[in-house]
């Protein structure tokens, strides 16, 4: 008598199982956390959102938010670093207050890192390894950063050591547009990297991207898996730093978010096809400049 052996799942079932579990996480929760965001800030700021209030809102600061979105989203996209600090740059520029930018950044980059990690998911530009590496540590950074810009920082007196932070990012940005490929090297403190880089760019408003990326990059890590893992993780980076904002400082400045979130999740898939098209050493020096042209006019204004 012939017995037969139980059978066993398929490689093609087993395989598709895998995917299906990957698209869960990395579509599935992303997804879900905007959706319920979205349905949150609707149902408690709804009284902000009368059609006389939105239709006189959309005017032309309303516009150069939505075209800073825009370009800082290409420049994160196809770099892996520079949306917070070209857009933070900008908004301070055009005299957005320290907290209320770094609130619409980061409130936008809860919608356009999601598209991003998206976007780059679906070019396959993650490691996943790497994401889970920098994931909690960044959001502990974030979160103590926003808290202490949101309720203990007094914005005007930071306003021009975050211009000099910008400065800062955007001098790292030319050095990476310089520098020659480098040597790979083991990558020690990924933790202490992550809480470091999530704890400025909440404050300063910028500096994940330049801070972690460039510190990955010059290491001799892969820039098109390095670019997209780091995106990956700003979503949650991101996240958790906004979610703190919304809780100390409100919805204040809603033009800003708008704008910022409606050019960002437009550009977005742009940035993550064109992170492998476009000639990076010059675009790099040319954003490293622009950013700090503007944190020079911000410096300016406040003290001249």
């Amino acid at each position: 008598m012939n017995v037969e052996s139980p059978s066993q799942p398929s490689i093609t079932n087993v395989s598709k199982n895998n995917i299906y579990s990957s698209k869960l996480l990395w579509i599935g929760i992303p997804a879900f956390l905007l959706v319920g965001l979205a349905s949150i800030l609707i149902y408690n700021y709804h009284a902000l959102f009368s059609v006389d209030k939105l239709v006189a809102g959309l005017n032309q600061d309303f516009f150069i938010y939505l075209l800073i979105g825009v370009f800082a989203q290409l420049v994160d996209g196809t770099l892996g670093m520079g949306y917070g600090a070209t857009s933070t740059s900008f908004l301070l520029s055009v005299g957005v207050p320290p907290a209320i930018s770094s609130t619409g950044v980061h409130v936008a980059e809860m919608f356009t890192t999601g598209a991003s990690a998206l976007s780059h998911y679906k070019f396959k530009n993650i490691n996943k390894r790497l994401v889970t590496y920098l994931l909690v540590p960044g959001v502990i950074g974030s979160v103590v950063g926003a808290y202490l810009l949101s309720d203990v920082i007094d914005g005007k007196v930071i306003k021009p050591f975050i211009a000099v932070y910008m400065i800062v990012l955007a001098v790292m940005i030319i050095i990476k547009g310089l520098r020659n490929n480098n040597v790979k090297k083991k990558t020690k403190n990924l933790g202490v990297l992550a809480v470091f880089g999530g704890f400025m760019d909440a404050v300063g408003g910028g500096g994940w991207g330049p801070i972690v990326t460039s510190t990955l990059i010059g290491r001799g890590r892969d820039p098109r898996y390095t670019i997209g893992s780091v995106n990956a993780a700003e979503f949650a980076i991101s996240f958790a730093s906004g979610i703190t904002f919304l809780l100390f400082e409100g919805i204040n400045g809603w033009q800003v978010i708008a704008g910022l979130i409606i050019g960002g999740v437009v550009a977005a898939p742009f940035g993550a096809f064109f992170v492998n098209k476009i000639k990076r050493r010059p675009m790099t020096i040319v954003v490293g400049l622009l950013i700090i042209y503007l944190s020079s006019r911000t410096l300016m204004k406040a003290y001249f």
